[in-house]
């Protein structure tokens, strides 16, 4: 066997069949990485978004507020 499977935590879960529990965990972790890059995205765009409001917002001072 490779290195890497000769852990006695994963011939303990090889040897009893518990690959579905592995499969889950690894669903899991992927989806929860996936959501907190997602957030750090949301995070990222919604400060980008409020600087362009902030400038804007300046513009239209400087500009005296014409309609």
């Amino acid at each position: 066997m490779p290195p890497l499977l000769e852990s006695p935590v994963i011939e303990s879960i090889l040897g009893r069949g518990d690959l579905a529990d592995i499969a889950l965990f690894l669903w899991a972790s992927s989806a929860s990485a996936v959501v907190a890059l997602l957030l750090k995205e949301l995070s990222a765009a919604n400060r980008r978004f409020d600087a362009f409001v902030h400038e804007l917002n300046r513009f239209n001072t400087r500009a005296g507020g014409r309609d």
